[in-house]
């Protein structure tokens, strides 16, 4: 799990919450009509601009950024320096063994290619190729994110619209005008809340996410090369040292 968003968007809440509870009670900030114009009009405008099946989607990689937690790099470094041990040791087929305990399916992919003795330039393509989908991918969600994060604040100024014109419609009854003139901006707090503590921290988040998972598919490609090549695990730890910075950079040795 993600904690920075999470303890983020719990402490963003709160702390409105807070706000308004000790400003005079949560009351007057709950308006039915206002939320359906803000969330429905936002749901709207995004399946008009999206397909269905990319809105979808976003779901899925929202929950994935939030409850995914990645991999450090220096782990990445350590597991492929002990595979080249063991592809140094015993071969490339004795690779089979900790293939069956791995869950990433880029590495499985990758190992599986080495074990069945593809060359090194059919690897770094058919590699490559998902790291290009992946980074397409992750765009597309940052895409939806960030649109869904500018529509909702369009939405918010349209019920306040709507209200303002409703409002000024009665102006003979003058004791209506302040309850009218509150009810009319909710909406404008509805999209601003849903658009500034939501959609467009979560569009950073993956933007963040996608450049880290990137460099880590990169590499696991660079060592997985060096493991079809043949060097040996020191060589492939400084080859996959490069991608790290100095404070990063540790001894690895292999552990089997």
């Amino acid at each position: 799990m993600d904690l920075a968003t999470v303890i983020g968007m719990l402490a963003g809440f709160g702390l409105i919450a807070a706000a308004i509870f000790t400003g005079g009670g949560a009351g007057m900030f709950l308006n039915i009509p206002s939320m359906l114009i803000v969330v429905g009009g936002m749901i709207s405008a995004t399946l008009i601009h999206f397909s269905v099946g990319r809105v979808l989607k976003i779901v899925a990689l929202a929950r994935k950024t939030l409850f995914n937690q990645l991999r450090g790099e220096q782990e990445i470094v350590q597991r492929l320096v002990d595979y080249a041990a063991i592809s140094r040791r015993d071969g490339v087929l004795a690779l089979e063994q900790p293939l069956s305990q791995v869950t990433d399916p880029f590495v499985i992919k990758a190992l599986q290619m080495v074990i069945d003795g593809q060359n090194e330039e059919t690897i770094q393509q058919q590699l490559t190729i998902e790291v290009h989908y992946l980074q397409e991918r992750h765009l597309d969600g940052k895409k939806i994110l960030e649109f869904m994060g500018g529509s909702a604040p369009a939405f918010g100024m349209i019920g306040t619209l709507i209200g303002l014109i409703q409002m000024l419609r009665n102006l003979d009854d003058v004791s209506s005008i302040g309850t009218g003139m509150a009810t009319a901006l909710i909406t404008t707090f509805y999209g601003a809340l849903m658009a500034n503590l939501v959609f467009l921290p979560l569009s950073g988040k993956l933007g963040l996410r996608s450049k880290k998972e990137t460099l880590q598919k990169e590499m696991m490609v660079e060592g997985v090369l060096a493991i079809a090549r043949g060097e040996s695990p020191t060589a492939v730890r400084e080859r996959m040292q490069g991608y790290l910075s100095a404070k990063q950079r540790q001894e690895v040795k292999p552990r089997v």
